[in-house]
């Protein structure tokens, strides 16, 4: 059975090289597979240096994107796929609790749930949306953690779930799609940690920018439904 772990990464210099290690160290990983979003600093060659294998991009196109372009990379020969963030760092050893109930064939999909950080984020209404947006389209689920980017899926899973949504819409649009296959979802407690959001201006930006594409990724999936609705009646 053949794990590949996906992190697309922008800027992300300061922790890149502590991610990659900690990935490649989980049993089971074969690859692990860095995503070079456009970044202006030495993430591909810190990458590189600890053992990933590098795709670059030219220009930054958004996390949903990047990810669809690292699955294509290695579609043919992944049974599973993990998505980790970046700026895990050391932190992210703990994908092992996310791969093992796949492997063991008890979930199609595992998403991290993550201690929230001291003195971190905003007013949780991205958060707020996104819950919500899956309960409605998502067949009643409650997420506990509906942003989280720290996941692993089996093929099932993320046939299912493509094309991955554009920017920071990628995880709720996955997470809806994979409901609405009806495959397995569970959420899995960890000590995951990443550089939070500030409260500061370019915080409540990407705060910002967050929330318009997550709103924009479910009324894409609600206007899915409706067009899938219609064509059953027809």
């Amino acid at each position: 059975m053949s794990v590949v772990a996906l992190m697309p990464a922008h800027n992300e210099a300061d922790r890149i090289t502590a991610s990659v290690r900690a990935a490649a160290s989980v049993v089971g990983v074969d690859r692990v597979l860095v995503i070079d979003d456009g970044s202006k600093d030495d993430t591909a060659t810190l990458a590189r240096a600890a053992g990933a294998e590098v795709i670059v991009l030219p220009t930054n196109v958004g996390k949903g994107d990047a990810l669809q372009i690292g699955l294509e990379a290695i579609r043919a020969e992944a049974d599973i796929v993990l998505l980790l963030d970046a700026d895990l760092g050391d932190s992210a050893s703990d994908a092992r609790l996310l791969l093992e109930p796949v492997v063991a064939g008890d979930a199609d999909m595992t998403i991290a749930l993550l201690p929230r950080p001291a003195g971190s984020g905003g007013f949780g209404l991205v958060k707020g949306l996104a819950r919500a947006g899956i309960a409605l389209l998502g067949h009643g689920f409650e997420a506990g953690a509906p942003l989280s980017g720290q996941r692993a899926l089996n093929r099932r899973a993320w046939e299912a779930a493509e094309p991955f949504a554009a920017g920071y819409g990628a995880e709720v649009a996955l997470t809806i799609r994979v409901l609405r296959a009806d495959l397995r979802v569970m959420e899995i407690a960890t000590e995951m940690s990443h550089a939070a959001t500030g409260k500061d201006l370019a915080g409540f930006t990407h705060r910002g920018r967050q929330f318009l594409h997550v709103l924009g990724a479910l009324i894409r999936l609600a206007l899915e439904r409706r067009q899938s609705a219609g064509t059953n009646v027809g």
